[in-house]
């Protein structure tokens, strides 16, 4: 595996196999051709909340070919203060200007992995080219503005390392237009302002703080989720795992291990075919690879080779009254093997208006200091139907969780 030096690198006074390290998955989306459609799923079924909108379209220059292509506006959405923790973008107007893709089934946007300094995206930038690996592009890209830099894997997905997304708070504004003009669109210089001196900047010019985007949702807040009443029975407390359908199984792991500097935490055998699960942090994976022979036999959409995205749910109640929920507004729900998702028990699959799988789950198992995950013989065994209550593991409710009110 590439990525290990003898000297090893210092990354904040820790020696290190690389210049970076990631400390979780930090943000997804997917490229779809419905937008309309996918934002209405994402916000009025899944409950997350736009935090900006974007023309894509206005990129575009010839406006006869504009108008063939369907709306150019995406969305940023959020969960919880990360400016966006997903976002959904129209396929049509991102590949015009691409250019021609490699693959027709790439539909994830990106696959974004927090680190933990600015110099670190810096340095991982010179690093990754370096070892002769893609690079989209480098920055900073507004609304949002996390530093960072795109790397792509071997099957044409494009990751991104980053520091710094903009936090929305109390108010649920986020930045107005004025922060936008600190865009970059090339690897910054070091060291840069701060975000304060950023705001203060902005107020001496003026600026109103109250100008950004303020989700509202008409939805009457009728349930009781935890002593706090919202629009839907559930509140998504976390994102991820990422899994996806690879060809090539080795060269996959060359990149997200080697390259990344991601763990293996497990491997399993389904049907004869190897599933292999990868940790940035304490959670069992925030990253799974499965071989794209699977993706038929699973009966999952031929149009993505996205497995599935993961949402958590606060507790296996929510996940219960989630699954009801989502049925009830005509959305389709899938249930896969257990086998193939070691480190969760129950889960339910719902389908986006592009056919995308996303995974809802309450529970991920924790990894602790010796980086063994428990054995399978110890797990709990996923009941059919399911359990109108469930036994407490050691680590229920562990992991990182969402911080602030839930609605």
């Amino acid at each position: 595996m590439e990525g290990t030096s003898v000297s090893g690198y210092n990354v904040g006074g820790v020696r290190l196999d690389r210049p970076f390290k990631i400390r979780r998955l930090g943000h997804f989306g997917f490229n779809v051709r419905d937008v309309e459609a996918g934002l209405k799923f994402y916000t009025d079924v899944l409950g997350f909340s736009v935090s900006d909108p974007i023309d894509f379209g206005s990129r575009i220059e010839d406006q006869e070919l504009r108008k063939t292509l369907g709306s150019g506006i995406g969305y940023f959405l959020r969960h919880g203060t990360d400016h966006h923790s997903f976002v959904v973008f129209p396929k049509r107007i991102l590949d015009q200007l691409a250019g021609p893709s490699k693959r027709d089934d790439v539909t994830i946007n990106q696959i974004t992995w927090q680190v933990g300094s600015l110099r670190e995206v810096t340095e991982a930038e010179e690093w990754l080219r370096g070892l002769e690996n893609p690079i989209r592009r480098s920055g900073r890209d507004t609304p949002g503005s996390n530093w960072h830099v795109y790397p792509s894997d071997p099957n044409n997905n494009i990751n991104e390392l980053y520091y710094g997304i903009e936090q929305i708070g109390w108010n649920g504004i986020s930045k107005p237009e004025i922060f936008r003009k600190r865009g970059f669109q090339k690897t910054p210089d070091l060291p840069q302002i701060s975000e304060y001196d950023e705001v203060q900047a902005a107020l001496k010019e003026g600026a109103n703080l109250l100008d950004g985007t303020r989700h509202t949702c008409d939805m009457e807040a009728k349930y009781d989720v935890g002593g706090i009443l919202l629009p839907r029975p559930f509140k998504v407390i976390r994102i991820g795992p990422v899994r996806l359908f690879v060809d090539d199984m080795e060269e996959a792991l060359s990149f997200y291990i080697g390259r990344m500097g991601l763990t293996v935490t497990e491997e399993i055998t389904y049907n004869g075919h190897r599933c292999v699960f990868l940790r940035a942090n304490t959670e069992h994976h925030s990253l799974a690879l499965y071989p794209m022979a699977l993706r038929e036999e699973l009966g999952l959409s031929e149009h993505t080779s996205c497995m599935s995205f993961g949402m958590q749910v606060g507790d296996y109640q929510q996940l219960r009254d989630a699954v009801s929920f989502i049925d009830e507004q005509g959305v389709e729900i899938k249930h896969l093997p257990p086998e193939l998702f070691p480190g969760i028990d129950y889960s339910a699959f719902a389908i986006d208006p592009d056919g995308h799988a996303i995974q809802l789950y309450y529970y991920m198992e924790q990894i602790g200091w010796d980086g063994k995950p428990r054995p399978a013989s110890l797990r709990p065994r996923v009941s059919d139907p399911w359990p109108d209550t469930v036994e407490a593991q050691s680590d229920t409710f562990g992991g990182e969780t969402l911080l602030g009110p839930i609605g």
